[in-house]
């Protein structure tokens, strides 16, 4: 069994054990990957295609789609191919390969982007929320590869046709500092950082509670949720470790502000970490369970506020960092002044 662990009064690390393309990789990986469920005595009798449909709600958008997996062999009982009105018996083990998506084309959308650096290698915006990174299943249009292959018609085409650029990224809920690369070969520079560890990037998150270490090491595998397949949760079942390192900024009583690093990249991992010491984010619906409006937020509290790189071409070392988004400082005054 994997150990849980917190370590107190660690520092706050500049370099990491995994990079973040490596991270971004697992995750793609990890959204192709087999599905599997025991039916128990209470999910005996339903339909194969109900049953599908109730679990893999983060894989299909809907039972017909379901249904068309199975009638194309994807979904298999024991096995076996099987209809869609198919009865299910207590302890049949249902399987599911869920298929490649559709290709996606990525086009030029005018969406307003806000620069803090750009030279003809490499740009750095601030993400607002609610702007997913690169178009995926759900979200074909409306991204940050749309805005900025209208913005700079010249990316790297490194990762693809869905993914020109895109060298990292932070969740749609998350707001800050985002790099991209312009070509080819700025790519290849960038990424070689994030595997050599010398990419800087800290996080900056509202709590609810009062954590008592200044500083900590959060060492827990995290998996996805078996009783909700569309969220992540720490488990020793089909997980991978993960390890979050905070400092704590500011103590509120009942709210604290924390400085957060990754060592690992997995998808949630500071709100299930956070969710697991029981400090969840103000403003995370999914993991907190609490809207933040009693503070002002709009969203969840968690910004990327700082990231740092060496100039893919020159070499210079440039650093940025972006201020809070206007909820969340909003947020911290009425704190600070209560």
């Amino acid at each position: 069994m994997t150990k849980n662990k917190i370590v107190k009064e660690n520092s706050l690390p500049d370099s990491l054990d995994r990079t973040e393309a490596e991270a971004l990789e697992a995750e793609d990986s990890a959204e192709e990957e087999l599905l599997e469920w025991t039916v128990s005595e209470a999910q005996a009798g339903q339909r194969i295609d109900k049953f599908v449909t109730e679990q893999a709600l983060d894989a299909a958008s809907s039972r017909s789609q379901i249904q068309e997996w199975i009638r194309d062999g994807h979904v298999t009982v024991g096995g076996q191919s099987v209809k869609p009105n198919a009865k299910l018996q207590a302890g049949m083990t249902v399987e599911v390969r869920v298929p490649e998506p559709e290709p996606v084309e990525a086009l030029p959308e005018d969406i307003p982007l806000d620069v803090i650096y750009e030279d003809g290698d490499v740009i750095v915006i601030n993400k607002p929320r609610g702007l997913v990174v690169h178009p995926a299943a759900g979200h074909a249009r409306g991204t940050v590869v749309n805005a900025l292959l209208y913005h700079c018609r010249d990316l790297s085409g490194i990762n693809g046709m869905l993914r020109p650029g895109i060298v990292h990224r932070i969740d749609k809920d998350t707001t800050g500092l985002l790099m991209a690369a312009k070509n080819d070969l700025a790519h290849a520079s960038l990424a070689e950082q994030l595997k050599a560890h010398t990419v800087t990037r800290r996080y900056l998150a509202l709590v609810y509670g009062n954590v008592p270490h200044d500083r900590g090491t959060i060492d827990a595998p995290i998996g996805r949720d078996s009783n909700d397949r569309k969220l992540f949760t720490v488990t020793d079942k089909g997980s991978k470790r993960a390890v979050t390192h905070f400092a704590v900024v500011e103590r509120f009583g009942d709210y604290t502000l924390v400085e957060l690093k990754l060592e690992t990249g997995r998808t949630h991992q500071i709100r299930v970490h956070m969710k697991y010491i029981g400090h969840t984010l103000v403003g995370d619906p999914f993991y907190g369970g609490r809207s933040g409006r009693t503070l002002g937020m709009t969203g969840q509290a968690l910004h990327a506020g700082v990231l740092g790189f060496d100039h893919p071409r020159t070499g210079e070392k440039l650093e940025f960092s972006v201020p809070l988004p206007e909820d969340m400082e909003h947020a911290l005054h009425m704190l600070r002044t209560r």
